[in-house]
């Protein structure tokens, strides 16, 4: 499948509102179809996973974000669960401790980055500080910036240390593939909704998603700034429609591993003379 439809082409401003439709389907495919492809791209992503690991070259890099109840758990429960939990770490970021003020704010991002030959997977990452830091400036008075731009003058700044820790990232044979997880307002109330009316769900809710809710608007445009500003050639964003989470697990496994089988992956080939001197030690 040709993925165009859904990442944000570099240097092209785009409209989240326009330009990606949280509920597109393509025709002539269902739940019941969509649910069987999956399984397959779950196993296909196990055999691939192998591959990275033994070859230990590559690292991979997944970014989640996405607006809440958009379904990244569960992205990554389903998408991730016939990975060798060996290979994979799942980071998931919260507000910053007083040890990661203390640190320039790419800080704790990268000193969680995967390993040669592992999937590492980011829920919610250093992009939460060109969006949530947008939205509530706030967020900026805790980090003890020196004199440098603040408000609007302050975003150009990081976009561009942004893109230029990728670039370095890649050049070290971290891949990065980077995921929003396109939402729509109505699908999110529903999701909210079946969170207060189902007892097994009542955990995931809290006050603050509705305060959050509020602010519908002003994350739209800034992530819309993000991946205007950050889709690059060697790290481009995704949009997908998440409407559906069986579409967007989907979509996102073979995505991932799209690009996995893009890699070249090989078995570390092993030469005779240690083949037979491990034959006869064995």
């Amino acid at each position: 499948m040709n993925y165009k439809l859904f990442q944000v082409p570099p240097g092209k401003t785009i409209s989240l509102q326009k330009d990606y439709d949280p509920a597109y389907l393509p025709k002539g495919l269902d739940k019941l179809q969509g649910e069987k492809l999956l399984q397959a791209g779950i196993d296909r992503l196990s055999q691939l996973q192998n591959v990275l690991y033994a070859q230990n070259t590559y690292s991979i890099l997944i970014i989640f974000q996405a607006m809440d109840a958009a379904g990244k758990d569960s992205t990554i429960k389903y998408v991730m669960s016939g990975v060798n939990p060996q290979g994979c770490q799942v980071y998931n970021f919260k507000t910053p401790s007083d040890e990661d003020l203390d640190h320039d704010y790419l800080w704790r991002y990268s000193r969680c980055l995967p390993e040669r030959g592992r999937i590492g997977i980011f829920n919610r990452s250093y992009y939460e500080e060109v969006l949530i830091a947008r939205v509530h400036p706030e967020v900026l008075d805790r980090q003890q910036l020196p004199m440098i731009p603040k408000g609007e003058k302050l975003w150009p700044q990081r976009f561009r240390e942004i893109n230029q820790f990728e670039q370095y990232l890649t050049n070290n044979g971290v891949v990065i593939l980077k995921f929003f997880l396109n939402v729509s307002k109505a699908e999110q109330k529903r999701r909210f909704l079946k969170r207060i009316d189902t007892p097994e769900k009542n955990w995931k809710f809290a006050p603050s998603d509705l305060a959050e809710r509020q602010y519908w608007d002003e994350y739209q445009r800034s992530y819309e700034a993000v991946f205007n500003h950050t889709s690059t050639e060697v790290a481009p964003w995704y949009v997908v429609p998440a409407d559906r989470k069986w579409y967007t697990r989907f979509l996102v496994a073979d995505m991932i591993n799209q690009r996995l089988e893009g890699l070249g992956l090989k078995y570390p080939t092993v030469s005779k003379e240690h083949l037979a001197f491990c034959r006869r030690r064995g």
